[in-house]
């Protein structure tokens, strides 16, 4: 077996494409890490580290202040774990070489001598506040802080996604922007939650600080006794000297990357910058000049140093003046000059307005009350918890709604409308409740007379002292925002098979294609077009059948569209196959369903009449035969309604499609089945017949 050795060429292109890759810098800054900790260095590398990490601190606390919001700097939490490693890192070298060696470095030695003077008490004295304030005022707070903030950003997340959902079915955002607040969201809980365990890194490499000294102090002095011959005291100021040095070396980047974390988790959510934000909201004039007062007056106090207080006292002067200049300055605004001849519209702005909104609603300025989002219950909500609603009882996606005010309309009235046209109308009054009498209610009730705009019943406005006197006596109570959002859900019910487009029986179907995708190879569009399908769900929707198991429908129409394309017939056959759907929805809790039929001799009669007609079977009979069955049939449906049941009337399933017609227009809410539509199970309690003889 021959093996072909890699080319030149290819290796190149791969190490190129390593070391494009900004990970391969991330992964040698650990090895060099590591390195510290295990290989010993030279002085001259450690005090190129040393200067390397005072760079960086300084660095880390110049971007913390200039990012305008705390999750923009989303890196920070790793950042502080490797800054904090690399400080390690450096401790164990620098302690690895004044053991060995008895001396760390130019920069050690610089801050042991020059910045501490030499003295190795004041460099302990120096150390110990360094540690002091680090240790109990800036990581204690930085991570109290963090662990609040990180609490109440995870408690806020449910609110704000909320707040999305609302803000999109209102139609104030969309996807996108949708996607992009929750990505927002997520991004700023999790750097939160990173914030809270990352913090302690800083802690922990502080109380490392500590001990390190203590060890090195320790271990310096027994090695200059034991092995170099020193006396206690020279080595005791010998190595607890350069120890200092190397600790305020290596802990002054400690204090301001903690001073960094600190200014990272108290930072509030802004549009500027921290300065300009801390120059606004300080530059007040009175408190400058107030305090500038304050500061002069301390002059004349005997025995105090005059120039200290007469300087602090002309800065806090010249403040309060520059403070007042810029409150003095007028805004400019500039002006724009109007032309004489309106701008036309583009071809492009005219041709946005002929796609209209499925679904709007819009309010006189008198109702905008419910839209706020400070309420806890609003109209936002209540859409999307009308959405999810109507998802579960017919299947159906609703469109956005969007929600608009209209100066047009009365202060308290609302109106709904389906692409374009008003389909519903109401009045609301926010200041009362609305109280719908039952038949045994007490109609002494006083209030303002009114019809409810869903069922079109008779009702009252009454104040909301009256509330508990009218559900004693027998009223159902209801608030305004409860009335408006009945009557969306109601208007939508009734229009569903206007709601469903063919974009969004598309995207169902595309749904289906990747859970199942072998119940749609081969139907669409080699049997049915897509066009085909929508009418089918348009069929289902208009008598309220779920249209949810979309499977299920395919998979029948799959069955059925080789014998005949026709859409409803197609529904009629979908219809067959959801008996237990059917019976479940019209049953009552006592699994019986209470249906009236037709008399044998009308069921006959119609038999005989059926002809067909354009998009199936249909009856061919007078026009004052129609109306008398109409009329009995609305006698029957009323007999039915007395008695508390949903209107039924089962016929033989020949007969359903063309009956379900006639009866469309006059008696919308009468739901028609088929005897093959009750399922196994279901009683059946038959409570009278429609008879025109």
């Amino acid at each position: 077996m021959t093996t072909t050795a890699p080319s030149t060429t290819s290796l190149a292109y791969s190490l190129r494409e390593l070391f494009r890759s900004n990970d391969i810098f991330i992964a040698l800054a650990l090895v060099v890490i590591i390195g510290l900790m295990l290989i010993p260095v030279p002085s001259g590398v450690l005090d190129l580290m040393i200067v390397l990490n005072i760079g960086l601190s300084f660095g880390i606390l110049l971007l913390s202040i200039y990012f305008f919001q705390p999750s923009q700097f989303s890196v920070f939490p790793t950042i502080l774990l490797l800054v904090t490693l690399f400080r390690l890192g450096l401790n164990i070298s620098a302690s690895r070489l004044i053991l060995l060696t008895g001396e760390a470095g130019n920069v050690i030695f610089t801050f042991g001598h020059i910045i501490v003077g030499g003295s190795y008490i004041v460099g302990m004295v120096v150390f110990v506040m360094l540690m002091i304030i680090q240790f109990m005022v800036i990581n204690s707070g930085a991570s109290r802080v963090a662990e609040v903030a990180a609490r109440f950003t995870l408690d806020a997340m449910p609110g704000k996604q909320m707040s999305i959902d609302a803000d999109l079915n209102a139609g104030l955002i969309d996807e996108n922007e949708s996607r992009r607040r929750r990505k927002a969201i997520q991004s700023e809980a999790d750097f939160y939650g990173s914030m809270d365990g990352s913090v302690k890194f800083v802690r922990g490499d502080t109380t490392a600080g500590i001990i390190v000294m203590l060890v090195n102090i320790i271990g310096g002095v027994a090695t200059g006794v034991l092995q170099r011959q020193m006396d206690v005291m020279t080595a005791l100021q010998t190595y607890t000297l350069i120890t200092v040095g190397a600790g305020i070396a290596i802990q002054i980047p400690a204090l301001l990357v903690s001073t960094a974390a600190g200014l990272i988790v108290t930072r509030t959510r802004t549009d500027e910058g921290f300065g300009k934000d801390l120059v606004s909201q300080l530059g007040n004039f009175s408190t400058l000049a107030i305090g500038a007062g304050v500061i002069g007056l301390m002059v004349f106090i005997p025995g105090a140093p005059k120039l200290p207080f007469i300087v602090i006292g002309t800065v806090f002067c010249g403040a309060a003046y520059l403070v007042w200049r810029a409150s003095q300055v007028p805004a400019v605004v500039p002006v724009v000059e109007k032309p004489l001849v309106p701008e036309a519209e583009s071809p492009q702005a005219m041709l946005e307005m002929l796609v209209v909104d499925p679904l709007e609603l819009e309010v006189g300025y008198g109702l905008i009350p419910l839209i706020d989002e400070e309420r806890p219950d609003n109209l936002l909500r209540r859409i999307t918890g009308i959405r999810r609603q109507i998802m579960q009882e017919l299947g159906l996606v609703l469109p956005v709604v969007r929600v608009r005010d209209n100066l047009r309309l009365p202060p308290q009235a609302y109106r709904i409308k389906i692409r374009g046209q008003e389909v519903g109308r109401g009045e609301l009054m926010l200041d009362r409740s609305l109280a719908i009498p039952s038949a045994e209610a007490d109609t002494r009730l006083q209030g303002v007379p009114t019809t409810e705009p869903a069922f079109g019943l008779p009702a009252l406005w009454i104040a909301e002292s009256d509330k508990g006197r009218a559900e004693l006596s027998g009223y159902t109570v209801v608030t305004p925002l409860s009335v408006l959002s009945t009557h969306v859900t109601e208007v939508v019910r009734d229009h569903a098979p206007d709601l469903l487009s063919r974009q969004m029986v598309k995207e169902m179907i595309e749904e289906v294609r990747l859970r199942a995708p072998a119940t749609v190879e081969g139907l669409i569009p080699d049997l049915l077009s897509l066009s085909d399908v929508q009418a089918v769900l348009r069929n289902l929707l208009d008598e309220k059948v779920s249209i949810r198991d979309m499977v299920g429908i395919l998979e029948v129409l799959a069955n059925n569209a080789r014998i005949t394309r026709d859409t409803s017939i197609l529904s009629e056959a979908v219809r067959q196959t959801m008996a237990r759907t059917l019976s479940n929805q019209y049953r009552d809790e006592d699994n019986y369903l209470h249906v009236f039929t037709l008399s044998p001799p009308l069921e006959a009669r119609l038999r005989e009449s059926l002809v067909q007609a354009e998009g199936g079977l249909g009856l061919q009979i007078d026009a004052a035969f129609a109306q008398a069955i109409l009329t009995r049939t609305g006698e029957q449906m009323e007999n039915l309604a007395q008695l508390g049941h949903f209107p039924v009337l089962l016929v033989p399933r020949e007969l359903r499609l063309a009956i379900r017609r006639l009866v469309k227009q006059a008696l919308p809410n009468l739901a028609v089945m088929a005897f093959s539509e009750v399922s196994s199970g279901t009683r059946v309690q038959a409570h009278g017949m429609v008879d025109v003889s």
